[in-house]
């Protein structure tokens, strides 16, 4: 435990630095019972929850992704991919009993893309990779031993498509699976590319998915009638097997009612809709599943929007208007927040918390403001979530705009509502990491359990008394980078100018009374007024990103971007009746653009986050793509193929590094402006 001086805030000369497991401070808190309670999480929760950490990165976790509880055993089953492009996933005991450190036992290794679980009509363990699904006996002394094949042969990684293409690493190729109460199973076969978008003009439609063994689909397979399906040996075929749906991109979040498939009950899908740059479109879906129905991939998106790269496809031929057509193409039951990533979806049945028993859990993975969260939706007596009217609103974290309405190119539109359960699990600096909740399972005592693979965890959900602590804000500037940036400008004739103008024909003018005064005196020199209103700027959450404007809250408020209200009041007649205003704009731009020396790039389209370093190779964080930074070594002395740039706002900071380390992005991930 590292002991620090903290004197200048007020606080005790003398505190404990936290400990530190998976990113997340740890401190004496406890979530849970006597029974079973885990160190307590910095976790924006609804009242009446509270988040332990049961398993981290120290345990040796290395890509979690599914947990399910061992029927009438207090055990657990965890699935650790290992990682992309690797063979070396594993199937891990988890005892939640045992001793710190002594909890999780390797009971299958060398596994490939290891993935879904699930318990089947003989209460026992089902699990997939990318090619087979297979069941286990966990707990026996050689569980490798027991392993019996069910399904094999799935279009896995390496794929050929239907027009003779091969491709040696397909998109989507893990394996999510679910049964119903009478013994089928249904199979996640997931689209081979984001978009199946190829050399224009695309002419045909997608080959991926057409066929009788298409991708982007679901497969059922049907049992004997026993409900149990029998063990295969290598050469043996598969179970009877039907094409159930087709057009899901890829179907990550499966659920289905415990009536299913009685007639009217739901069987719902989250989808991971193609990724498209804009940060609010395309919205995520979750679609009501029937037999038969093609769910839109790749032709439509949100509602009815037509993909514009199959505009000739979409003219004539078996998908003509396809996305209007409502015998064809069934439209999403709802929509989901943009760029969520479901990749979590259960009815909830538990004794813990009554409030949410028969309710829809969603966990939205996405690295976006708009995922890292958990959705709760009231359900009709069918099991289907409750559409309300436009507008309906989802939160978007550490942004102008903290919430948006549900909308597609046509407007807002009808969805069904929801309430969070964890509602703020962004990134704040020195507390928590970023979550990216996965797998899900409720276990025998109602506790909700939680697979967070982006920091390598095991969440336990569990009842807390009491009002829920005060949310933690978006990571806010030290008074160290404050005084870093205000000397920057301070040294800068331009900026110094342009500050000044800023200050006496916006903030002066305008401001003063909306947001205390800016720290403002009477009787303070020129100079002085102009630090003192930088400062204020500065301190405050998203005001200002150096480097880029376009991401700040004062320039979308300025110019009114956003759905918040226009600042000033009455701003939107200012460019037409003050001289010179828009120019205090452009300056407020300028100021924030260029008020870090060095070469402002953006980085590279592609993966939605970027890593970077420290220069002894630390990982500090992710920047999202597009976002730009000042890069102050182009080619960084001491760590080569690497660029070294100003410190990022803190909400892309892990924590792990120091200024004094610096942060180093890898050149070919940096293009000009």
């Amino acid at each position: 435990m590292v002991l620090a001086v903290a004197t200048a805030w007020g606080r005790s000369a003398w505190t404990a630095e936290p400990e530190r497991k998976s990113g997340y401070a740890i401190g004496s808190e406890q979530c849970g019972g006597r029974g079973l309670s885990f160190p307590k999480v910095k976790i924006d929760m609804k009242k009446g929850f509270c988040a332990g950490l049961v398993l981290s990165e120290e345990d040796g976790l290395r890509f979690p992704r599914s947990i399910v509880q061992i029927p009438g055993h207090e055990q657990f089953v965890i699935v650790d991919m290992g990682g992309w492009n690797r063979t070396d996933g594993r199937l891990l005991l988890l005892d939640p009993h045992a001793a710190e450190g002594r909890r999780l036992k390797e009971i299958i290794t060398n596994l490939e893309y290891p993935f879904g679980l699930a318990i089947g009509l003989d209460k026992k363990v089902y699990a997939s990779t990318h090619e087979t699904i297979f069941r286990i006996d966990p707990l026996a002394g050689n569980p490798s031993s027991t392993i019996e094949t069910i399904i094999q042969g799935l279009p896995g990684r390496r794929i050929t498509l239907p027009d003779g293409t091969r491709i040696t690493e397909s998109s989507h190729s893990l394996k999510h699976f679910i049964f119903d109460r009478t013994g089928r199973i249904f199979v996640n076969i997931g689209s081979h590319s984001d978009d199946c978008i190829t050399k224009p003009p695309i002419t045909k439609p997608c080959a991926a998915g057409e066929g009788t063994s298409p991708l982007a689909a679901i497969w059922m397979f049907t049992p004997p009638s026993s409900g149990v399906f029998p063990a295969l040996s290598p050469n043996d075929p598969n179970p009877p097997r039907e094409i159930y749906a087709r057009g899901l991109r890829n179907s990550m979040a499966l659920a289905v009612h415990s009536r299913f498939p009685d007639a009217g009950y739901a069987f719902l899908q989250g989808e991971n809709a193609r990724d498209l740059p804009d940060i609010f479109t395309p919205n995520e879906e979750i679609n009501a599943i029937e037999k038969g129905k093609h769910y839109g991939w790749p032709y439509c998106f949100d509602l009815s929007s037509a993909s514009p790269e199959f505009k000739i496809v979409l003219q004539a031929g078996p998908y003509k208007n396809f996305c209007n057509n409502t015998v064809a193409y069934k439209p999403p039951f709802s929509l989901l927040p943009p760029h969520g990533a479901p990749l979590g979806m259960l009815y909830y049945h538990g004794s813990k918390f009554p409030e949410l028993d028969g309710k829809l859990l969603v966990g939205l993975h996405g690295y976006r403001p708009t995922g890292s969260r958990l959705l709760v939706y009231d359900v009709d007596g069918r099991g289907f979530p409750k559409v309300s009217s436009p507008p309906v609103r989802y939160q978007v974290s550490c942004s102008a705009e903290p919430s948006r309405a549900f909308q597609t190119d046509a407007g807002n539109v009808p969805a069904a509502s929801y309430e969070e359960l964890i509602s703020g699990w962004h990134r704040v600096n020195g507390a928590r990491p970023q979550g990216a909740p996965v797998g899900m399972t409720v276990a025998a005592d109602g506790a909700i359990w939680i697979v967070e693979d982006k920091n390598k965890s095991i969440i336990r959900l569990d009842r807390a008394s009491g009002n829920p602590p005060d949310p933690l804000p978006c990571g806010v500037r030290t008074l160290e980078q404050i005084d870093e940036l205000a000397n920057f400008v301070a040294n800068d004739p331009k900026n110094s100018t342009r500050l000044t103008s800023v200050r006496a024909n916006l903030v002066e003018k305008h401001c003063l009374g909306c947001h205390s005064d800016f720290g403002l005196k009477k009787g303070q020199p020129e100079a002085e007024k102009d630090q003192t209103v930088l400062r204020f700027m500065l301190a405050q959450d998203g005001w200002i990103y150096p480097g880029d404007p376009d991401s700040g809250k004062l320039r979308i408020r300025l110019r009114g971007l956003g759905a918040e209200k226009l600042m000033p009041p009455g701003g939107e007649k200012l460019p037409q009746i003050e001289p010179g205003y828009v120019q205090v704009l452009n300056f407020a731009d300028y100021l924030a653009g260029t008020m870090v020396p060095g070469t402002r790039m953006r980085i590279k389209p592609g993966t939605v986050q970027r890593p970077f370093f420290s220069k002894s190779g630390k990982e500090c964080g992710e920047i999202p793509t597009t976002k730009v930074v000042v890069v102050t070594q182009k080619n960084a002395a001491g760590k080569p193929g690497f660029s070294r740039f100003y410190r990022p706002a803190d909400v892309f900071l892990n924590g792990e590094c120091t200024d004094a380390d610096g942060y180093y992005i890898r050149q070919d991930l940096l293009v000009p402006l």
